[in-house]
């Protein structure tokens, strides 16, 4: 834990122009973008991709934009693994494309983006928006080997822009971060909410948990699978800001209580990432920088966010996650 850092540099509730840096905790990589759409035959873009450990390699869920003589544009999503987290090798073949079974196949999945990957116990589960007229599902599938998949369910009315699942049961229940909101709204609020669940299908005890607030973050927040840590369960957050140049799309991260995870125990108020080179000011959604993950190194003392850079392609940074979790108990 580096306190000194913070105590010779930051004040609690005080923030320099320094302090709020486009680079605070979070570094990227100097390969950055790691991914882009030239490493995909036919691909036009790759979005916001899934990331997890799998047998010791990272792997991450690439949704790519492509295009076709018949269909014109398509999506999918194609795994990649690596040994070493920056040098990725991307299957040929998708994992995911949308489903082709009624009712799904015409008005529910067309567009397959955003997926958040939890593991629980020996499988691992992915949420993904499903596409419909009044906003997104969210659908669920699994897998234990990256190479076949099961369907689950729907397990959210729209609009819900995906959940995101614990990866261990609280008190003998399923828990899940989600983002409802109004899309008829003239300013579409997305709070972050806690529920729970006996067999993540049936979901229930809605909560709300944290609001959009402050500058960066007071047009909407959304989450993304917490893990564990000893203080408490971290979760990477994305907060949107709106002003007369558009939205800017940022992360930041949240502490929640160990044993009732409806508790914000710890936030922070400035970005740890937040839009600034060429690549994430620049692409098909301009000033953005999203992830709908992050993966922990507890004995590097490292975290790691793969993140889509205006909906273009994937960037990499990384940080300590004593310095995060301080951050968040401090309100930096």
């Amino acid at each position: 834990m580096r306190k000194e850092y913070y105590k010779n540099n930051i004040k609690k509730n005080t923030m320099s122009y320094a302090t709020i840096s486009a680079e605070f905790i979070l570094k990227r990589h100097a390969r950055n973008p790691i991914i882009t759409a030239q490493d995909i035959p036919y691909a036009d873009a790759v979005f916001n991709c899934g990331q997890t450990m799998y047998k010791g390699k990272t792997l991450l869920l690439l949704p790519v934009g492509y295009r076709t003589k018949i269909k014109g544009l398509q999506s999918a999503m194609y795994i990649a693994t690596s040994d070493n987290g920056v040098d990725f090798t991307i299957e040929k073949e998708p994992f995911i494309t949308t489903l082709d079974f009624a009712p799904y196949n015409e008005n529910y999945d067309w567009w397959t983006i955003d997926p958040r990957i939890t593991k629980i116990e020996d499988t691992y589960y992915i949420v993904r928006p499903g596409q419909h007229p009044q906003g997104p599902t969210a659908l669920l599938e699994k897998t234990k080997d990256f190479k076949t998949r099961e369907f689950v369910d729907c397990i959210a009315l729209p609009s819900n822009r995906v959940p995101c699942l614990f990866p261990e049961k609280i008190n003998g229940m399923y828990l899940r971060l989600d983002r409802p909101y109004n899309m008829g709204a003239s300013n579409e609020d997305g709070s972050i909410w806690i529920s729970y669940s006996p067999d993540l299908i049936h979901w229930g005890s809605h909560y709300p948990v944290q609001m959009p607030y402050g500058m960066h973050f007071g047009t909407k927040i959304g989450p993304t699978p917490p893990f564990k840590t000893s203080e408490g369960w971290l979760c990477i957050i994305h907060g949107v800001m709106t002003s007369c140049n558009g939205s800017r799309y940022s992360l930041t991260a949240m502490l929640l209580d160990l044993d009732d995870p409806r508790k914000v125990i710890g936030r922070m108020n400035s970005w740890i990432l937040t839009p600034d080179t060429e690549y994430e000011l620049n692409g098909r959604v301009p000033n953005v920088v999203f992830t709908t993950g992050s993966i922990a190194d507890y004995e590097k003392d490292e975290i790691r966010v793969y993140y889509g850079a205006a909906d273009t392609c994937i960037g990499l940074a990384t940080g300590k996650l004593s310095e995060l979790i301080e951050a968040c108990k401090q309100g930096l």
